[in-house]
This record gives C-alpha cells, sequence and structure tokens, in this order.
C-alpha cells in the first residue's frame, strides 16, 4: 500500500515531465510546441475561411442585385478584395485593358480572361490552404514521435531497473509513467489537428467549388459582351 501511495505521489504531470529524461523532455516541447503551434493555425484559417465565406455571400448579393459591373468594378478595384470579389477584379482589369485601344482585336480575349479567373482562383485557394499541410504532417508524425519517446522512457526505465536490481512497483511505475506520457501528448497534438485538417480542407474544397462556379458564370457573362462587340463591329 505504501509503494502504490508513492507511486501516486510521485506520478503527477509535472512531475513526470521533471524526472523524464532529456530524450523525452526534448519530445515532450517539441509536441508541445506542435500543438500549441497547430492551434494558431487552426484558429487562423477558420477565422480566414468564415471571413472569405462572408465576403462571397456579400459580393455576389450585390453582384446579382443587377447593378452596373463598371460601377461594381470601380467600387472594388481601390481597395483590398477576396474570394469572388478578387476574381472579379481581376477579370474586370483584362477587360479593360483590352479596350483601352479603340483598334483593340477581340481574338483571344476569352481565353485571356479565362486564365485570368483560373490564375486568380489559384492564387485565392494557396491563401486558404497555407499551413494546412503543417497539421496534415503534426497529425501523422505526433504519435510516432509520442511512441519513440516512450520506446526511450521505457529503455530508461529498465536500465534502470537493473541497475538497482528492484522489480518492485515504486522502482517500475514511474518510469513508465512518464514514459506512457509521450504518447498521450503525441496524441493530444495529433487528433485535433488530423479532425481540423480534414474540416479545414473540406471547407477550402466548398470554397473554391463556389469561387469556380462563379467565374465560370461570370466568364459566359463576358463571353456574351464579346459576342455583342464583335457583332457591332461587323
Amino acid at each position: 500500500m505504501n509503494e502504490v501511495a508513492a507511486v501516486g505521489s510521485e506520478t503527477s504531470v509535472f512531475t513526470m515531465f521533471l524526472h523524464a529524461s532529456i530524450v523525452v523532455k526534448l519530445v515532450m516541447i517539441g509536441l508541445l510546441s506542435a500543438s500549441v503551434w497547430c492551434w494558431a493555425i487552426i484558429i487562423n484559417k477558420t477565422l480566414l475561411i468564415r471571413r472569405a465565406r462572408a465576403a462571397m455571400e456579400e459580393f455576389e448579393t450585390v453582384f446579382w442585385s443587377g447593378n452596373s459591373l463598371e460601377d461594381l468594378y470601380q467600387s472594388l478595384a481601390a481597395r483590398p478584395t477576396m474570394a469572388t470579389a478578387s476574381l472579379f477584379v481581376a477579370a474586370m482589369r483584362e477587360w479593360k485593358r483590352s479596350f483601352q485601344n479603340a483598334a483593340a482585336s477581340y481574338v483571344g480575349l476569352q481565353s485571356r480572361i479565362e486564365k485570368v479567373l483560373d490564375v486568380s482562383i489559384a492564387r485565392e485557394i494557396e491563401k486558404l490552404e497555407a499551413n494546412l499541410l503543417v497539421l496534415a504532417t503534426v497529425a501523422s508524425a505526433g504519435p510516432f514521435i509520442g511512441l519513440f519517446g516512450t520506446v526511450w522512457g521505457i529503455m530508461t526505465s529498465f536500465r534502470s531497473i537493473a541497475a538497482s536490481k528492484n522489480t518492485s512497483l515504486a522502482v517500475v511505475a514511474p518510469g513508465i509513467a512518464e514514459a506512457l506520457f509521450a504518447t498521450a501528448i503525441g496524441l493530444f497534438a495529433a487528433i485535433p489537428a488530423l479532425i481540423a485538417y480534414n474540416k479545414l480542407s473540406g471547407d477550402v474544397a466548398k470554397t473554391q467549388a463556389k469561387m469556380e462556379a462563379f467565374a465560370d458564370e461570370f466568364s459566359a457573362i463576358l463571353s456574351r459582351q464579346i459576342d455583342q462587340h464583335t457583332s457591332r463591329g461587323a
């Protein structure tokens, strides 16, 4: 009974960290740092995606309200934009460049606008996906790093047992608890990272699909405009 009580008094979280070997301590500190980094990324990306969705809804409400494309472009070109608004500004900028010269040809304009839209989508998605691979890396590597700390800690415990020639619970349990604590921290870092990576990746994919749908619709609108200008010129 006394041995069990002694084990309980020596296996608090802070005590396990202090008594762990230097290798296990480094593993624990690294995993905790990775967990903090992951949570910072999760919060930042969640807020960024929410802002992007809100901006998309606000822009599309104005866009489909029937206002002049020129007036909408003038109001957006002077300030930072994101998501579908950024696609609109980029496409309209290419459109206006093509009409700056009175003798401009419409040949290839539709293709150029589509390329501009594709590049704009890629840039917006790159912003949303930035650092998501960190979550994937921590989710996949965290448990193995924690397991490494556990294995190292158990090896240290066995060496202590061999040196003391004592296999009582009071000798074995603290070292094994310290070792398993490294695995627990690895799971603590990996599980939220995995869940967040899957959730945020799905949100980014949905956002990309919405931007691609808008790009197709806006490209069709400009295509009709090009046909009208071409028929007038003919």
